[in-house]
């Protein structure tokens, strides 16, 4: 059976992050913990790992599950997990039209397949991506229903008041605490990005992230509440970010800034943390990423950018 879109789509997440040693060699892969993660059912989880493990990145232990294999140099051509032909394409194309609300709320299978002439395959496989990254759900019964995203310079303007709201207030909360293995993941990403990996990395992996380093901070407070809702808002603007092209230099500040904010919280300074994290998130405001000047300037019938934004 061919492996879905959705599947590949997590392999290649998952291939990533070993790439960038965020999952160290003979570490064991939990499919309930990367369900979690990525928010699906452990059956495309299990898909993902079985893939990698054809590939040679991961090894199976008779009665333990999934370890990442032990492999001195990795390049990322071997890292890498093939695409159907015109997969990303045929996504984009219909973010793009849900974007300029050229398409209803509300669709079937059957719509889908007659006006963009594609196959029911394809039509599952985007579906499934678009729910796995929160823009679209299958209605009780019958049909698919899209979810609201921001589309303006206002609403994205909303959503970063939001943000600097909810994320400082979160290092404030009586039930934080810095897990030990979280602050030393995140300090060696955003080490090993100020070394060469702004650079090298894909712009959708940078994307990944930024939105991984605040999520997990939101996940620290302790408060369920805070963290879904950063999950959600970062995934309302997700859409533009792929329209946006990829400013690399801003990330420099970006990850300097996340490495002393991890140092405050380190200390015990959550008060001086809750402070650089508002201007930090003031500085990455909308008005000043590449995401708000694409909204304000694309032209009606403008073809859409493919690349993604890192932008936080």
């Amino acid at each position: 059976m061919t492996a879905s879109q959705l599947t590949l789509h997590i392999a290649n997440e998952l291939a990533a992050l070993i790439q960038a040693d965020e999952i160290a060699a003979n570490s064991h892969l939990s499919t309930q913990k990367l369900a979690d993660r990525f928010q699906v059912s452990r059956s495309p989880i299990r898909e993902a790992l079985e893939t990698l493990e054809k590939r040679g990145i991961l090894e199976r232990r008779a009665n333990r599950g999934f370890f990442v294999r032990e492999v001195p140099t990795i390049g990322r051509q071997h890292l890498d997990v093939p695409q159907p032909p015109d997969a990303s394409s045929l996504y984009y194309q219909l973010a793009e039209c849900w974007i300029r609300d050229e398409i209803p709320g509300e669709v079937t299978e059957q719509w889908l397949r007659d006006r963009y002439g594609l196959t029911k395959v394809q039509v599952n496989d985007i579906l499934n991506r678009a729910t796995e990254e929160g823009w679209a759900e299958r209605k009780q019964g019958y049909g698919w229903r899209f979810l609201y995203v921001v589309k303006t310079p206002e609403a994205l303007e909303q959503l970063y008041r939001f943000r600097s709201v909810i994320e400082p207030a979160g290092f404030l909360e009586p039930t934080f605490y810095l897990q030990s293995d979280l602050m030393r993941t995140q300090k060696r990403v955003q080490e090993s990005m100020l070394a060469g990996d702004i650079e090298r990395w894909p712009a959708e992996r940078l994307l990944r992230v930024g939105t991984d380093f605040h999520e997990a901070l939101a996940l620290c407070s302790g408060n369920a509440i805070f963290h879904q809702a950063l999950v959600r808002a970062n995934r309302m603007r997700r859409l533009l970010e792929y329209r946006s092209m990829l400013d690399r230099s801003r990330l420099y500040l970006q990850c300097q800034e996340h490495l002393q904010i991890l140092d405050l919280l380190e200390r015990g300074e959550n008060i001086e943390a809750a402070s650089l994290m508002r201007r930090h998130l003031s500085g990455a405001l909308a008005k000043k990423s590449p995401v708000y000047q694409q909204l304000l300037g694309a032209a009606p019938g403008e073809k859409a950018l493919t690349a993604t934004s890192a932008e936080e």
